[in-house]
């Protein structure tokens, strides 16, 4: 076998769970469309915000999700599946709500997973299913960032969870990131890189370098996907947005309801911006064209470093979660490519560009707030570790 056929997929699943009789079921069929369009060999999903935001009362959920996944048509002949669920939701030191899913297919010949505690290959045959609390699972390495990079030292789900896995001959390793959200846009709006752009920065490369640091687990390439929560320069793009327009402010006694609309030479307003709104007048179609890429810098740091296909897709995030409003944005934050797939320089070295592709799943479903966002491409088999 000269190439394996992978299919990468970042999804932030948070939203299904708080309607998940409608919603799960859109998103795996959709899912299952793109596995059956692509036939991919090797499947690699990364979930974000698994249970949502009270996975007290949706744990039942998120095993019926795994369970409808595992069990649906297209995923028969995939005799290898490894899954990493962090449900220890009662600890705030540890608990990400990532999880990480993997698929191997019946064509592939020869896969070994790596153990990270006594740094060696284990077999990879059958299904294990990890969940609950998994911080001794060695096949996994799972971290949430330091406490210091949260916001105000307040523990958020924010962190990473890494496999490695050797693929016909191919090492290389899956990294699921969940990086900080922008609190408010209006502070988001002051300058840029943000300070919610810098805690995003210094999280990135604070992982970057500890993988790089890893003596008991030298470095190999890998694929780095998941919900980074990069945001366009929000003071960018307001400008660009606000020319010829006058700025006039809202008043009011609660500073969390200031609000600064940008109104034209007849006085109507054009564009309005919040803490939680982003909201210009033509807000359907205005973040779907090319202007907005300019202004999605986050990366800009990692330049040399993280590599991404072209984006020809438009933003994912954030979509009305109403099933009969699937291509709508939401009116409370500028559209922005939050979810997206990256990868190491060394990537180069055993990716082909043949048929590869780079989109959004359910473009035309209601996925929940994110559309998951897929990479399909081709690694060489026996480039080593």
């Amino acid at each position: 076998m000269d190439n394996s056929n992978l299919l990468l997929v970042t999804a932030n699943v948070g939203t299904l769970f708080e309607d998940p009789l409608i919603l799960m079921q859109q998103w795996i069929h959709e899912f299952m469309l793109t596995v059956k369009q692509l036939h991919p060999q090797f499947i690699a999903l990364h979930l974000q915000e698994v249970g949502g935001k009270t996975y007290e009362q949706s744990s039942h959920h998120v095993k019926e999700f795994v369970k409808s996944l595992c069990e649906a048509y297209e995923m028969q002949e995939f005799s290898i599946v490894r899954v990493y669920l962090d449900e220890n939701f009662t600890s705030q030191e540890q608990f990400t709500a990532l999880g990480n899913l993997y698929f191997g297919h019946n064509t592939i010949p020869n896969s070994r997973l790596w153990n990270f505690k006594n740094c060696s290959w284990e077999t990879t045959q059958g299904k294990n299913f990890h969940f609950g609390n998994i911080e001794n699972v060695p096949t996994k390495d799972k971290s949430k960032f330091p406490l210091d990079f949260f916001p105000e030292c307040k523990w958020s789900r924010k962190g990473f969870m890494r496999t490695r896995w050797d693929i016909n001959g191919t090492t290389l390793d899956f990294v699921n990131m969940h990086l900080f959200h922008d609190a408010s846009n209006l502070t988001a709006l002051i300058e840029f890189p943000s300070v919610y752009s810098q805690r995003r920065r210094k999280a990135l490369i604070h992982t970057l370098q500890r993988f790089d640091m890893d003596k008991d687990n030298e470095i190999v390439p890998y694929f780095l996907f998941g919900d980074f929560n990069f945001r366009s320069d929000s003071a960018g793009v307001t400008k660009a947005l606000t020319i010829n327009l006058t700025e006039h402010r809202l008043a009011t006694t609660n500073v969390n309801n200031l609000k600064k609309q940008y109104r034209d030479e007849n006085g109507k307003n054009i564009l309005t911006i919040g803490k939680k709104e982003f909201h210009h007048i033509d807000h359907q179609n205005k973040f779907r064209g090319e202007w907005l890429k300019q202004y999605d810098r986050d990366l800009e740091i990692c330049k040399g470093i993280l590599f991404e296909y072209d984006i020809t897709f438009s933003p994912s995030y954030p979509y009305e979660e109403k099933p009969e409003l699937p291509t709508r944005y939401l009116t409370t934050r500028c559209p922005s490519w939050c979810d997206r797939v990256l990868m190491s320089a060394q990537m180069n070295e055993i990716t082909t560009n043949r048929n590869t592709s780079y989109n959004l799943i359910g473009d035309n479903i209601c996925m929940g707030d994110h559309k998951p966002v897929y990479l399909n491409i081709q690694i060489r088999s026996n480039q080593g570790m």
